[in-house]
């Protein structure tokens, strides 16, 4: 991350930062270091994709229903992390190639436990607005590239939701976040049975006629017909979006709106993260009544709650002319060549206007380091979008996080009543079916 560009962000914060002075703490006797043989062992290179990840960093929040105990999280990441050779590696140059490097690690570098200062009495009137600005300041603080490019920050206060919270921030070459949220639950535990993983919801039954088993054509003219005009729309619905993906990476931009900045030459703006637990149970209830699965409900009430803010600010009742895109990362293959990969990720994101995920979280209770664990709710910040939304489910719940340009969206907590005002919407429309 550039430093400067972080400088110059803190320069009009949207709220006064927590006023923090950070100080590694020691780990429990014995588990400070990692130590690995890699002499002999060849540096892997760092591959296009990561290369592309320079800018992104993700953030995780994860609420905790008891309080810190250092000595017990120390023990468990010094036992657990050593597995994941990223954990254990930094980039380094040789002969102009960028190449992984084992390291050795000591965990206290990668604890951090901040010191109140005593004229931070906005922790006891306000707890939940302290976390959000300690989150919100970890965008100013570059990280230390001659170590893992990976910390846990610990608060441990009370909040409206937590008895105390853990911020993990990583470096988004470190891994995906499907692969890094597989790494924290193997950390993890269940709560009802301490001697197994936490359980995954199974995958949901497909049903419809798309997901039918094909019956054997019938000999004719008309079923030949439909089988070859099936062929026909796939084509070309294939060669549309390939068209709309081109234009978008050559010119085609989304207008200026109240979700976009009117230029792309801020690339890493400065963000605010917040999230709203929602019941995932009366998503459940509204996918089963319209007969349409868990991301479509999701999608629709992002739509109809980005409805509700645009109308409510703008004081424009009229859609026509409006073109809001969304970027749905996933990651098929390997690039092949950074500098074509570097310019269409560039590309994509600065000509659209929000990015959107929606990941599976464990189906139960679940105890992370010993700790119980109240709610997970990831985020990025590196990307030039205005808005970025992710659904997180967790046991019962789904939490909608987003990371919002704080100039952009100076009232982002509107939008967030926003999305759970749409929820209950649906909601009590799906109910009357």
């Amino acid at each position: 991350m550039d430093a400067s560009n972080g400088s110059s962000s803190a320069a009009a914060p949207q709220s006064r930062p927590l006023s923090i002075r950070t100080k590694p703490r020691a780990p429990a006797a014995g588990t400070d270091e990692w130590t690995t043989n890699d002499s002999t062992a060849e540096k892997e290179p760092v591959s296009p994709t990561a290369r592309l990840m320079e800018p992104v960093y993700i953030v995780v929040t994860i609420g905790l229903g008891s309080p810190l105990d250092l000595p017990v999280f120390t023990t468990h990441m010094a036992s657990g992390l050593p597995r994941y050779s990223r954990f254990q590696s930094i980039q380094v140059t040789e002969d102009g190639n960028l190449r992984w490097a084992r390291v050795k690690v000591k965990v206290e570098d990668h604890i951090v436990v901040p010191t109140l200062d005593p004229v931070a009495v906005a922790v006891a009137a306000n707890p939940d607005q302290s976390v959000e600005d300690y989150v919100a300041s970890l965008f100013t603080l570059p990280m230390d590239r001659s170590r893992p490019l990976w910390e846990f920050h610990f608060l441990n206060f009370p909040t409206s939701e937590a008895t105390s919270t853990a911020i993990i921030r990583v470096h988004h070459s470190l891994g995906d976040g499907m692969s890094l949220m597989t790494l924290l639950m193997s950390s993890a535990s269940s709560a009802a049975d301490p001697t197994r993983l936490p359980a995954m919801p199974k995958q949901p039954e497909r049903t419809g006629a798309i997901y039918a088993p094909r019956r054997p054509r019938s000999s004719g003219a008309m079923p030949f017909l439909g089988w070859v005009c099936s062929y026909f729309v796939l084509a070309w619905n294939t060669m549309v979006d390939v068209a709309a993906f081109i234009a978008t990476m050559m010119f085609l931009r989304d207008p200026h709106t109240l979700f976009k900045r009117s230029d792309d030459t801020v690339f890493n703006p400065p963000r605010r993260f917040v999230h709203r637990s929602l019941s995932l149970d009366d998503v459940k209830f509204i996918k089963n009544a319209i007969n349409c699965t868990v991301n479509d409900v999701l999608v629709g009430a992002t739509s109809a709650a980005l409805s509700r803010y645009y109308f409510r600010k703008s004081g424009n009742s009229n859609s026509d002319k409006i073109r809001l895109r969304s970027v749905l990362p996933v990651n098929l293959r390997s690039t092949t060549s950074l500098q074509a990969g570097a310019f269409i990720f560039r590309r994509m994101f600065a000509n659209t206007t929000i990015s959107f995920t929606s990941m599976i979280g464990p189906a139960e209770q679940t105890n992370w380091c010993g700790h119980p664990v109240v709610f997970i709710a990831p985020s990025v910040y590196g990307v030039p979008q205005a808005l970025i939304m992710h659904y997180q489910s967790y046991c019962s719940t789904i939490k909608v996080i987003l990371s919002v340009d704080k100039e952009i969206f100076p009232d982002y907590s509107q939008l967030l009543d926003d999305f759970a005002v749409s929820f209950r919407c649906i909601k009590d429309a799906a109910s009357k079916l």
